[in-house]
């Protein structure tokens, strides 16, 4: 028996309480002697029990079967999707990638991935691992978690129809969807394909940042970010639940469905966000901001001021600076730049930048417009404002190298001369002028 209960809660890392079952949420305890319906209490916790109260998370989860009930666990087999990331040399060029290929044979979600780099590991408590994904089959049989951080999905190519034990996210192009450290969940494709980027945290949980200055509206709002009702799957039969622990995947038999938690309450869930809803601010005198107000969720370190991973987006926005550069300068910056596509077209590149591509531009590896797009800019009438329309960039920012592996490097799909786009900017120097 398969129950679907349909809907979303409102609010970020809010306290949520829902059941698909009329009557089993308990009253005033989280473990009572006995649990309605004949459940197990389940506590699922994503922070030390002593982090401070406004950043501890946790959930009880009200389940058929507690999370220990499987078989024994050995290793599973997906060799494009792993956390080495290596310690040798590292290439400072810059790097760009076509989208990653549907695959012709059947593949699922997990089958799909393919690592592009990273830095850390679960081991560390730091750093992220950078993903791809291109599916064309539902996860048959199969469930999946991973114990080494929490995932950021970015959909390009696809809807994704994501179950998992606490409810039922649908995500699109242009939404994301975060599924935090320990959660079990399956992925379905409503349209026989998908195609996107996956951010995997290593550090602190991924959350809104302070506003600052901006004040108390603008970016992204807590109210837009959307948790799921309970959901449960009360099915037997012979599965395969897959897990990630330490880098490595593992398998085990398990008899029954682990989507089989009949409510749940706290505020450790997963949630989806609607892109398109972020407010963008920006500069209405002059000069391009710095990229930091496209952020749309964080990882902090333990360096106050800087991020384990920021994720920021470059959605549709009106440009009015008058006499200025008015697409993003050239830089060099201490932080390393992941950049993928998921919409349209991207205001800082003429061509090669197609929504299901990357770029990786490392810790202080020069870069910015190519040629076309710096004459374009260079002679454009800035006494109009610019709708920048028909988009939706990407971006994970690390304070630390994102070591591309040797697959990605050797990737069918890379384009070897991406480099060569900056060759057309010719000196125009003139002493006299």
């Amino acid at each position: 028996m398969t129950i679907q209960s349909t809907g979303y809660q409102p609010g970020f890392g809010n306290e949520c309480a829902t059941e698909a079952l009329p009557g089993t949420l308990p009253v005033g305890r989280n473990n009572p002697q006995r649990v309605a319906h004949g459940l197990y209490a389940e506590q699922l916790t994503g922070t030390a029990f002593t982090a401070p109260r406004h950043a501890n998370r946790r959930s009880w989860l009200y389940r058929i079967r507690p999370a220990a009930v499987h078989g024994r666990f050995e290793p599973f087999a997906q060799p494009a999707f792993h956390n080495a990331f290596g310690n040798g040399a590292v290439t400072p060029e810059k790097l760009r990638w076509n989208p990653l290929p549907l695959p012709q044979a059947p593949t699922d979600f997990i089958k799909g991935l393919f690592t592009l780099g990273g830095n850390g590991s679960a081991e560390a408590g730091t750093g992220v691992g950078v993903h791809l994904y291109a599916a064309n089959r539902d996860m048959q049989g199969r469930y999946f978690c991973n114990a080494d951080g929490e995932l950021l999905l970015v959909p390009e190519l696809g809807r994704l129809h994501i179950e998992t034990e606490l409810g039922v996210l649908d995500v699109e192009p242009q939404e994301i969807a975060v599924i935090p450290r320990g959660v079990r969940f399956r992925i379905a494709l409503p349209d026989g394909q998908a195609r996107g980027y996956v951010c995997e945290n290593f550090g602190a949980l991924l959350r809104l940042p302070d506003l600052g200055p901006i004040g108390s509206n603008g970016s992204a709002i807590p109210r837009d970010f959307l948790t799921p009702n309970a959901a449960y799957e009360d099915l037997e039969g012979a599965f395969e639940f897959v897990t990630k622990f330490q880098g490595h995947l593992w398998r085990a038999d398990i008899g029954h469905s682990p989507l089989d938690v009949v409510a749940w309450h706290g505020n450790y869930a997963p949630y989806k966000y609607d892109l398109r809803r972020f407010n963008a601010i920006g500069s209405i005198s002059h000069d391009h901001p710095d990229p930091s107000i496209f952020l749309v969720l964080h990882s902090p370190s333990d360096t106050p001021g800087t991020s384990n991973v920021d994720f920021a987006i470059f959605p549709p926005r009106v440009l009015a600076m008058q006499d200025t550069f008015r697409p993003p300068w050239f830089h060099r910056n201490i932080a390393s730049e992941f950049m993928g596509l998921v919409h349209g077209v991207y205001d800082a590149k003429a061509d090669g930048f197609v929504p299901g591509g990357c770029s990786l531009h490392n810790c202080m590896t020069g870069h910015g417009p190519d040629a076309a797009t710096f004459e374009k800019a260079s002679v454009a009438d800035t006494s109009k404002p610019d709708y920048i329309e028909n988009t939706m960039a990407i971006m994970f920012e690390t304070r630390a190298v994102i070591r591309p592996v040797t697959q990605a490097l050797d990737a069918a799909h890379r384009q070897m001369d991406y480099p060569d786009v900056w060759m057309g900017l010719r000196k125009q120097f003139n002493p006299g002028g």
